[in-house]
């Protein structure tokens, strides 16, 4: 496991982010939040709405396609008129880990899905593709998107948070940004929430092979408060509401936490650079969860919240199985 982390984590390193920063102001973020829905047999997809973030574009603009070739899903944006491909992206999605339940071959579900990307000069077509029989990878559904549309959403509600910087690599367009959101911490939680974040991150960066590459990452925290301490866990009774929506048993099985909003998730999460999403929930119970290129979780007050930070972050991070 950890050759493969090393492997995949030089791959991401080097193939993605980390090449010299090109000398012009970064682009906006786009946002395109749209729906996925079917069964084990079929899916749909439907777009809700196009977003331009608060913040610029968090990533590097020297080299916006990825060659990686991980992930169930790839997103392509390409140039509306002439078709060349502008940036791609690999990622998985919570659909893609549900329909692989039990439950997908009786029932269709919908689940929120969001791809982000730089905004360029002229309109674009988003391509969504998936993995066929084959393991290539072929479109499953493609819209158009213009930033300049007088539908897209420009001016975003006040953040409800503020981020807190908990370890500065460098700007972020050389560096992966990494934001640690909480969840499950009330207003008086909220130190120990700053406190559980700079642990876990001392942690990660104790580990190869990110303890050798600590100096390409920025790592940001930010928590909304909930009324209760903890996050909601069905199969004990217990229903704590919060702002991202985090809870144990997903999909029946009591120690997977994930959020299943994803619209609460990225509306917070905007107002702090990031490229990947680390939620500490605020629990003792043993949980966590990752989906690649979405978001990973980990129980912060367990024994084993050092080793499910990074187990977790490793699925999310680099497609670890």
């Amino acid at each position: 496991m950890r050759s493969l982390l090393i492997q995949c984590l030089a791959a991401l390193l080097l193939g993605v982010t980390f090449l010299p920063q090109v000398e012009a102001a970064q682009p906006a973020t786009v946002r395109l939040d749209y729906t996925h829905s079917g069964n084990a047999l079929s899916d749909q997809y439907a777009i809700e709405r196009v977003v331009i973030e608060p913040l610029p574009w968090p990533g590097s603009m020297a080299r916006t396609l990825d060659d990686t070739n991980r992930g169930q899903n790839r997103v392509e944006v390409v140039d509306a008129k002439t078709g060349d491909l502008l940036y791609s992206r690999g990622f998985s999605t919570v659909f893609g880990e549900w329909r692989t339940t039990e439950e997908a071959n009786r029932i269709s579900r919908s689940f929120q899905e969001s791809v982000r990307f730089p905004q360029f000069a002229q309109p674009v077509r988003v391509r969504i593709l998936k993995r066929d029989e084959r393991n290539g990878f072929s479109v499953a559904w493609s819209i158009e998107v213009d930033p300049n549309a007088q539908d897209v959403i420009r001016r975003q509600p006040p953040a409800p948070a503020k981020p807190i910087a908990i370890h500065s690599g460098g700007p972020s367009p050389d560096k992966v940004d990494l934001l640690i959101l909480g969840d499950g911490y009330t207003q008086k939680d909220m130190k120990k929430f700053e406190q559980d974040a700079r642990r876990l991150t001392k942690h990660l960066f104790s580990v190869s092979p990110f303890r050798e590459r600590a100096g390409d990452f920025n790592v940001w925290a930010m928590a909304v408060p909930t009324e209760k301490p903890g996050i909601t866990r069905p199969s004990t009774g217990v229903h704590h509401p919060s702002a991202l929506g985090t809870r144990y048993d997903i999909f029946g099985s009591e120690r997977y936490v994930l959020t299943l909003d994803n619209r609460a998730l990225r509306d917070i999460a905007q107002h702090a650079p990031y490229e990947f999403i680390e939620i500490l929930v605020n629990n003792e119970t043993y949980g966590g969860g990752g989906i690649f290129g979405q978001f990973s979780t980990a129980a912060a007050s367990n024994d084993w919240a050092d080793y499910l930070f990074v187990h977790e972050f490793g699925h999310h991070f680099a497609g670890l199985a």
